[in-house]
């Protein structure tokens, strides 16, 4: 079971939306049981990239900062492109 942490800028309530919503969208394809999604606060990041395998941010991340896949988050609230960023976070989920 791959570990996903979604985090945002502000404090959790974002981060909470976008968590409930990817949950929803891997359940629909058949994957929920083959991630946890957890939203945590951005200031708990250096705890949680530990142990994660994906990580989705409401925040702009750059490039290479963390060893593990980061997502852009931000198409699970306004619904560009989420489709896109779903099938990306998918495929690393099945590898």
């Amino acid at each position: 079971m791959k570990k996903i942490i979604v985090a945002c800028g502000g404090g959790i309530a974002t981060s909470q939306t976008v968590a409930v919503k990817l949950e929803n969208l891997l359940k629909e394809r058949g994957l929920g049981n083959k991630a946890s999604i957890e939203a945590i606060n951005i200031n708990s990041i250096p705890t949680y990239i530990k142990s994660s395998d994906i990580y989705v941010s409401i925040t702009q991340e750059p490039e290479g900062k963390y060893e593990i896949p980061v997502f852009s988050g931000i198409p699970f609230l306004t619904g560009i492109g989420a489709e896109e960023e779903l099938e990306k976070i998918i495929e690393v989920i099945n590898s």
